[in-house]
């Protein structure tokens, strides 16, 4: 007679390996924009308080996506400091992951305006994402074309 042994193995699902947004901000992000999203005067842009405006709209949205997506290279205004600098993309990330990133940007600092903002999700970053790699330079115009509108601040 034959005995047989089996093993149970229990896998975590594919959602439980996703990290903690604050553990992806951590880790993607704090080193320049700092953990609180206060960013480096002159240096890094600050977060905090601004992500949740730029999500308000539909060219706002994209542009944050793209941003994570490909990165940027160029230099920028924000908070009457001038930088000049590199954003490195994140297309290596899952969808999951840089849509738990933005959420837990938006929630940075107090918001400028009263409001829900619709969460990131992955289904949004997905479309972005098949739309194809623009290069860092690209969302740099991404960026220019939202300012010249005045979307962006």
């Amino acid at each position: 007679m034959a005995v047989v042994l089996t093993c149970s193995i229990s896998l975590p699902s594919v959602a439980s390996l996703a990290a903690p947004a604050p553990q992806l901000f951590a880790e993607r992000c704090a080193m320049c924009h700092q953990a609180n999203g206060a960013g480096l005067l002159g240096q890094f842009p600050r977060l905090a308080g601004r992500v949740n405006v730029i999500a308000q709209s539909p060219a706002g949205r994209r542009y944050l996506v793209l941003l994570l997506l490909n990165g940027m290279v160029g230099p920028i205004d924000v908070d009457s400091q001038h930088i000049s600098g590199l954003m490195p993309s994140m297309a290596a990330l899952k969808d999951e992951d840089i849509a738990a990133m933005l959420n837990y940007a938006t929630q940075l600092g107090t918001p400028a305006k009263k409001g829900k903002i619709a969460a990131f999700s992955a289904a949004e970053i997905a479309v972005v994402r098949k739309g194809g790699s623009i290069g860092p330079s690209a969302v740099h115009a991404e960026r220019a074309k939202l300012v010249a509108s005045g979307a962006l601040h």
